[in-house]
């Protein structure tokens, strides 16, 4: 979805909720979009959240860190009671659901309609149907073929049955008592949660690598409607010249969008690895990556067909990544802190140099628009501009900081950085003096920076969450996006300057649209 950027005023708002350790449980009025209020007790992790039939109480579980069950009253915004979740040395409750009928029961657990029973998922792959007037054990199942990775869902269905899901990702309609598997269909990733639509003829299912699906009770056949990514995204690229895509890259995989859409139209796997950069060349012919294992490998944008490989392109892996304009180089740098420039030919691709100057790894390269020169950051604490004529170093820039990020100007004779130190700095190009310094955040690392190609306005990101919109001669934010929840580790600004897309170590990807029209 767009997400509007806020005013600045938010910041001080957005602060005080990291102070203490104690996660707040947030009330939403869901028709008119706003917060109700924050309702903080549990200690570290919450399990899950149930509401009563009638609305009249809210339950939480805490974690294995708090280990307590609260009740909340929803008019009254408070705490009514608590207690321990489980009893000593039974292991910790991860699921919590309220009777369908009556406001004052509830259970670690999922319930038929009527209240008659309710049914256990272990970790062990077994169900267990138990009555809750007699407290006693119905049955159990199924015998053999236990749910690999354990049950991890369960959703009572009306027209009779149980849809089951497993750590493993399968999918399973049964019945008790023997709960064999009636249909099954196989998902990506572990199962999370299973919703209902209606009586149950259509619903939804959630897995742990961020899928959301759509399956039909008729066909138990499934329908991919949402997905994203579940590791941290280590970078976001968009094709010169083009907003109408962009590409991400996230542990083993590189994802192509549809920008207005947010639809995924392709995906590049390769296993076990981790893509620490991305880059599209000019002519948009290819997507040259960084991997963890110093290959840097080109596919095609279209099908995903890997066109050639780089093996041991760095010795402690590809950290960084840049493509010039003419398409015939790709600058790369490494964890062991070289960069190196490769001549890309039709059928070839040769090392021209290395550039032994840095001592840690490198982070970001940004090239030079006549493709004669390139900025390299690293988290040596230096910035180097390097004469790609000459294969020489022409500058270094030194700072107190680990570097994360740096920019060129658009007329290409100051360059900005940021890093750990959390300031913003202006650097003139020709004898690498420092012009300016900005204090780019109240807490934490700034990960990511892009500026327009007019050179009025760039944007930063990083571990305080904020995406802000600075004024590049005045050196003031004039816009601040409030959205993500975990350090956003990358952004850019779309060409033609319609959006600006953030991505963090939460796996998110935050669209939104940029406050000046061009």
């Amino acid at each position: 979805m767009d997400n509007k950027i806020s005013p600045e005023a938010q910041v001080a708002e957005l602060e005080l909720d990291a102070v203490i350790g104690f996660n707040d449980i947030i009330l939403w009025d869901y028709k008119k979009r706003e917060l109700l209020a924050r309702l903080s007790l549990h200690k570290g992790k919450i399990e899950a959240l149930a509401f009563s039939p009638n609305d009249l109480y809210l339950v939480s579980l805490g974690g294995p860190d708090d280990g307590s069950v609260v009740v909340w009253s929803i008019a009254k915004r408070d705490a009514i009671c608590g207690s321990p979740a489980a009893g000593l040395n039974v292991g910790n409750a991860t699921n919590v659901i309220f009777s369908r009928c009556r406001d004052e029961m509830f259970v670690t657990a999922g319930m038929a309609d009527d209240d008659s029973f309710f049914y256990l998922g272990t970790t062990t792959g077994d169900i267990l149907k138990m009555n809750p007037r007699t407290k006693l054990l119905t049955d159990a199942g199924p015998a053999k073929d236990k749910f690999s990775l354990g049950v991890s869902a369960i959703r009572c269905l009306k027209m009779g049955g149980l849809l089951v899901g497993s750590g493993a990702g399968l999918l399973v309609f049964c019945k008790s008592p023997s709960y064999k598997p009636i249909k099954k269909i196989q998902l990506q990733g572990g199962i999370t949660s299973i919703t209902l639509r209606g009586e149950g003829h259509q619903f939804f299912v959630g897995t742990e690598e961020s899928h959301i699906y759509r399956v039909s009770f008729t066909d138990f056949k499934e329908t991919l409607i949402a997905t994203c990514h579940f590791e941290a995204v280590e970078d976001i690229v968009f094709p010169f010249g083009t907003a109408e895509l962009f590409a991400t890259c996230a542990k083993k995989d590189i994802r192509v969008w549809h920008t207005s859409s947010n639809r995924e139209l392709l995906r590049i796997t390769v296993p076990n690895m981790t893509c620490h950069g991305i880059d599209f060349m000019r002519d948009g012919k290819s997507i040259i990556s960084a991997w963890n294992d110093g290959k840097i490998r080109a596919f095609a944008p279209e099908t995903g067909r890997l066109m050639y490989v780089i093996n041991s392109a760095h010795r402690i892996g590809v950290t960084a990544i840049a493509t010039t304009s003419d398409c015939k180089r790709v600058i790369s740098g490494g964890g062991e802190g070289e960069v190196r420039v490769w001549q890309i030919g039709c059928q070839t691709q040769k090392l021209e140099e290395a550039l032994k100057e840095h001592k840690s790894s490198v982070s970001c390269i940004r090239v030079k628009r006549n493709n004669e020169e390139c900025v390299t950051a690293s988290t040596d604490g230096t910035c180097i501009i390097w004469d790609l004529v000459r294969l020489r170093r022409n500058q270094m820039i030194l700072a107190n900081t680990l570097f994360q990020c740096v920019c060129y100007h658009p007329e290409e004779f100051q360059i900005i950085t940021s890093g750990t130190d959390r300031k913003i700095a202006y650097w003139e190009v020709f004898d690498g003096t420092v012009i300016r310094e900005l204090e780019g955040s109240l807490s934490g690392s700034i990960n990511g920076m892009d500026i327009t190609q007019e050179g009025v306005h760039f944007v930063t990101g990083g571990n305080d969450h904020l995406v802000k919109v600075w004024d590049y001669n005045e050196g003031e934010v004039t816009h601040v996006g409030v959205g993500h929840s975990g350090n956003i580790t990358r952004i850019r600004i779309s060409p033609g300057n319609q959006y600006i897309v953030s991505v963090s170590a939460d796996g998110a990807i935050l669209r939104w649209k940029y406050p000046y029209t061009s």
